[in-house]
């Protein structure tokens, strides 16, 4: 993959959103160079790692304008129309449907990460003549100056351009070099990711949410009777259940599911990851942008993350679209501004929820309790959670007016000269 010409941005990440983000950009004009630290093979060929990322229609949105939703194979796409919440083992649940009908009749629809990692590869072979990826090319640091930025590679080699764009995980380095610090939430927890067949019960296409008291059980139906399992819980307790054999983890998670999906089986490797949440503190600096994780990186209660970095990227390129200068500190700070609009609220709720949702003390189960039953006693709260959960734009209802007929005014005579 060759750019034709000088970069005029640097993309440090050739992640899903680094590779986007070239695209969105090459779709505007721009050429980049996207450095990436791993080999070639892992990136045009990425392994599966158990993860189904949840997309938003604003996500799915994005993805179509870059063209990369059309490369995914139907059978790699599992609607999602609805989504129940479950406190421990009431019963009775807080669902959640979309708010306004429309042609899918969907929340959201989920796709394999290594699929979307595969696409938006993809997509930059498609624009090779405004892209160039460079792996296997590992950043010593990097300068921020008021006329370019530059890179310096543990080659030696310095690489410089208008703009630099960070896109390196929630860890980033690139971050770290540009003085830009994060907020960084280690939950003490981690998660196991793994698919499950249920041959008895169908999932009907519903998400189910259950905040169990030690542990949450997460399922996403997938195409079929299978599902995958995101099952949280504290660090030293998961690391023993990750030793467990496949019949003893198949029998405990029959257990705690109470049958919601009838007999369970394991039908593929269990995948473990830490939960660490992060906010940076700017999402820009002179000729400095990040996206991505790098910017937001979520815990996955509410699948957002993936879809952040996807707005993060559709908000950057649409500001720099037609712009002289792609590093212009006025385009970068609006880009910051919006972002941050887009992505505060979310990422402070979803913080909160997982606190409350994952407090054993009695006080705290009683508060969730009460917050699921007020949530589902109130139809606007619950609209505007849908809302959230979809990635579509929602306004409260305006009080009804009376028609005009039945105003005062239209009932008096007119008068005439």
């Amino acid at each position: 993959m060759q750019a034709e010409q000088q970069p005029q941005v640097l993309i440090i990440g050739a992640g899903p959103a680094g590779l986007s983000m070239a695209a969105a950009l090459a779709d505007a004009g721009f050429a980049s160079t996207v450095l990436e630290q791993a080999p070639l093979a892992q990136i045009a060929d990425p392994a599966e790692d158990g993860r189904e990322i949840a997309l938003t229609h604003r996500g799915m949105a994005v993805l179509q304008q870059l063209g990369a939703w059309q490369d995914l194979p139907p059978e790699q796409i599992s609607p999602l129309r609805r989504a129940h919440v479950f406190d421990g083992s009431e019963p009775r649940f807080l669902g959640f449907e979309p708010g306004e009908p429309d042609a899918a009749g969907q929340l959201g629809a989920l796709v394999p990460n290594h699929w979307l990692r595969r696409i938006a590869y993809q997509g930059a072979l498609r624009r090779a003549g405004l892209i160039q990826l460079r792996c296997e090319a590992r950043m010593r640091s990097l300068s921020l100056q008021a006329d370019a930025a530059s890179v310096t590679l543990e080659s030696g080699e310095t690489l410089r351009a208008p703009l630099l764009i960070a896109a390196d995980s929630r860890f980033s380095n690139a971050r770290r070099l540009a003085g830009i610090g994060a907020e960084m939430r280690d939950f003490g927890r981690g998660v196991i990711v793994c698919r499950m067949a249920h041959e008895e019960k169908d999932h009907e296409a519903t998400a189910l949410e259950c905040f169990h008291y030690g542990h949450t059980m997460a399922w996403l139906p997938l195409n079929g009777r299978q599902s995958s399992l995101v099952l949280t819980m504290d660090s030293q307790p998961l690391q023993e259940m990750l030793a467990w054999d496949e019949a003893r983890f198949t029998a405990w998670v029959q257990e705690q599911s109470l049958g919601q999906l009838g007999k369970l089986q394991l039908i593929g490797p269990r995948h473990h990851y830490p939960l660490v949440a992060t906010y940076a503190h700017r999402f820009a600096a002179q000729r400095f942008a990040l996206i991505g994780d790098a910017a937001v990186g979520m815990h996955p209660v509410t699948a957002h993350g993936y879809n952040f970095g996807l707005y993060g990227v559709q908000t950057l390129a649409g500001l720099l679209k037609g712009a002289a200068d792609p590093g212009d500190a006025a385009l970068l700070q609006r880009y910051a501004a919006e972002h941050r609009r887009a992505t505060w609220p979310i990422y402070q709720g979803t913080n909160a929820v997982v606190k409350l949702f994952t407090d054993e003390r009695p006080g705290a189960r009683l508060l969730r309790r009460g917050v699921l039953a007020l949530a589902g006693r109130l139809p606007p709260l619950k609209a505007a959670i849908s809302a959230q959960l979809t990635g579509k734009p929602w306004r409260p209802p305006l009080p009804k007016l009376p028609s005009l007929p039945d105003l005062p005014f239209f009932k008096r005579p007119l008068n005439r000269p």
